[in-house]
């Protein structure tokens, strides 16, 4: 923070008699020393003062705006940042503390004006720079954000946050190496900076070196305790190791909810009339070109409008056609990325939503689990994104089928009520203008191909071992690996040597980077003859669009949801045969299905249609039921709070 004698050489040069410069100076320096001990309220008062008694002063405009941008209130922080910077158009800081009110108030164009005129004015300001880098990253500019960095670091190279948002941008443009290098300077650059450490796990995550990961987040955690969000980033990660057992898995859940603690008392004023029209509020990062967004989208186009109000809010800086097209089936749409926490409830307690659906759990940039954990609304609902309970207590259901979870068995293992609304809990929209399904490749190479387009971090030491032993078993197959980072030598150089340390013939196999565009990727299912799920956590969108290109797919079943995903799917498909409940029956059907062309070429022609005829893709059935099973929570919260507001007359009356 800058001293008061340099604050104050403005309102010198202003030439304000109403308060002495010397007494001016005394006011500003004593709000500087509120701020700095965090007393924004006797901050705030004194700046206040300041700018009453000299109204042409520059840092009373300046520093009140600043407190009102540190608390939120983003209109008084976009007039006072503004009237100090039209007091002073040459002040880089102070241009720079408007950019960031601007873009708070999501007046993006104006912001990064003003963030580029900082720069501009003082090249070497390297919190300017990196507002700007985050400015260019909200927009999906990641490139020019990267060279703001660039910028950043070159200009104050032991500037351990610079180093640390550097990181978490490389890591947004999928460069996990030079990601996860970024959060090792900034560790050189300041070792207690403990959140290079939770960048690095992510890096370390995303870049699907789980073990590692997970050493990483337990540091983090122990220096940080009370940091729920790499909390649900080590849960989620959890989900991809071999051998965990499903009683620690679930009792790591319920130790998170009891981190971010049990729910307030709430009185809510929502009407408890069963059958009323109800307001449904959906918050999810992936309203967009998303696998979720794939799911969820024809449920929200078939719901009944006459039985909802549909409150949609997205948290992510993405916006796309998909989001354009969800936002048209809103009654009201918000983005809240990058907004506080404090921000974002008070917005959902105004809309008072009846419902609230999760669609991420412990998954997305920034988890809102912590403000379920305050309960938003008087029913709560987790869907989609997530495949495990969330562990909070105030997370009221989880939307699942009777195949994913069976009844009674897995209700034990969830803190939320499950119900099974649908023969399978999906309902999947292929992407529109996909491909047409091509003949199955062994009719004109020679040899059958395997496939896997599943997440990299899903192929776990184990699942890479039993696809050595479905490549011995058909000696002259292929297998074909696609995933985020195989498209860099260094990435695939690693995983080749993963893949002879498990077993399999490196020769045999072939390693495919990311596609940009969804239908490119589908195309290459055309070089693959049947599929192989990963466990114990399966594929969801990859099952569902194998399937939609003809492709069969083999899954292998356990006893947690992750590992049933492929159960309920299969079913839907009309072919339940092809999931297994251990690795000789895997084996078996996947060299059965390779050992049969004619069979394949049938597969393949009528797999469309088998997902036409099932829960899939019946979307206006499967919408029905989803809404239906929300009415019921409603109905479920309606019914004690009704017997709560009956006057005790009316109960003796009735039992008269």
């Amino acid at each position: 923070m800058e001293t008061a004698k340099v604050w104050t050489q403005k309102s010198e040069k202003a030439g304000n008699h109403r308060l002495s410069p010397a007494k001016l100076q005394l006011l500003l320096q004593n709000g500087i020393a509120h701020h700095r001990a965090g007393r924004l309220a006797e901050a705030e008062l004194s700046y206040r003062q300041a700018r009453a008694a000299a109204p042409k002063n520059f840092d009373g405009w300046q520093l009140s705006g600043l407190i009102a941008y540190q608390l939120g209130r983003v209109a008084d922080a976009v007039e006072w940042l503004g009237h100090a910077h039209r007091l002073d158009p040459r002040h880089a800081v102070g241009e720079m503390r408007f950019g960031l009110a601007l873009l708070a108030a999501k007046r993006t164009d104006e912001a990064e004006k003003h963030l580029r005129n900082a720069v501009k004015v003082k090249p070497g300001l390297h919190e300017g720079w990196d507002h700007l880098a985050y400015c260019l990253k909200l927009q999906n500019r990641l490139d020019e954000a990267v060279g703001c960095h660039a910028r950043v670091v070159a200009v104050k190279p032991d500037y351990a946050v610079g180093w640390y948002n550097y990181g978490l941008t490389l890591s947004l443009a999928g460069r996990f190496v030079d990601a996860l290098d970024c959060h090792d300077r900034a560790l050189a650059a300041d070792p207690n900076y403990h959140f290079a450490r939770f960048g690095r796990a992510q890096a370390l995550h995303q870049a699907e070196r789980i073990p590692e990961a997970l050493d990483e987040y337990a540091r983090f955690i122990q220096l940080v305790p009370n940091q729920p969000e790499a909390r649900s980033y080590r849960l989620f990660a959890l989900h991809h190791v071999d051998g965990i057992e499903r009683e620690a898995l679930f009792a790591e859940h319920v130790a998170y909810g009891r981190a971010v603690g049990a729910a307030p008392t709430v009185e809510f004023a929502n009407e408890p009339e069963p059958e009323r029209k109800l307001r449904l509020a959906i918050l999810s990062p992936d309203f967009r070109s998303h696998s979720c967004a794939y799911f969820i989208a024809p449920l929200l186009r078939h719901l009944d409008r006459g039985q909802f109000d549909l409150y949609l809010y997205h948290d992510h800086f993405l916006e796309d056609a998909m989001t354009a097209r969800l936002r048209k089936m809103a009654t009201v749409w918000r983005n809240f990325v990058s907004q506080p926490g404090p921000a974002v409830e008070k917005v959902i307690r105004d809309d008072a939503p009846d419902i609230l659906i999760d669609l991420s759990g412990h998954v997305g940039m920034t988890s809102r689990l912590p403000l379920f954990a305050r309960r938003l609304a008087p029913v709560q609902i987790t869907y989609l994104g997530y495949p495990d309970t969330t562990g909070v207590p105030a997370m009221d259901y989880r939307l699942t089928d009777a195949l994913a979870d069976p009844p009674g068995e897995a209700d034990a293992f969830a803190t939320e009520k499950l119900l099974r609304f649908a023969p399978t809990a999906w309902a999947y929209e292929p992407p529109p203008n996909s491909p047409e399904v091509e003949p199955p490749p062994c009719t004109r190479c020679g040899h059958v191909t395997f496939g896997s387009f599943n997440t990299l971090g899903k192929i776990t030491d184990r699942v890479l071992a039993l696809w050595g032993r479905v490549l011995q078993a058909v000696p002259n197959a292929r297998l074909v690996v696609k995933g985020r980072g195989l498209e860099t030598p260094g990435v695939v150089a690693r995983y080749q040597e993963r893949l002879a340390r498990c077993g399999l013939p490196v020769d045999r196999v072939d390693l495919v980077g990311r596609t940009a565009e969804t239908n490119a990727h589908l195309a290459l299912y055309g070089r693959v003859d049947v599929a192989l799920d990963t466990f114990p956590y399966h594929g969801t969108t990859t099952t569902c669009e194998a399937l939609w290109m003809g492709v069969p797919v083999v899954s292998l079943f356990g006893a947690h949801h992750m590992s049933r995903v492929g159960v309920s799917l299969l079913n839907a498909a009309g072919h339940p045969e092809w999931a297994v409940a251990d690795e000789a029956a895997y084996v078996r059907i996947a060299t059965e299905l390779a050992g049969d062309p004619e069979r394949l070429v049938g597969v393949r022609a009528a797999l469309r249609n088998d997902l036409r005829r099932g829960p899939l893709l019946d979307h206006a059935v499967q919408s029905a039921r989803f809404g239906e099973c929300l009415r019921d929570c409603w109905r479920n919260w309606c019914a004690p709070v009704r017997v709560a507001l009956v006057p005790a007359t009316a109960e003796v009356e009735r039992c008269h």
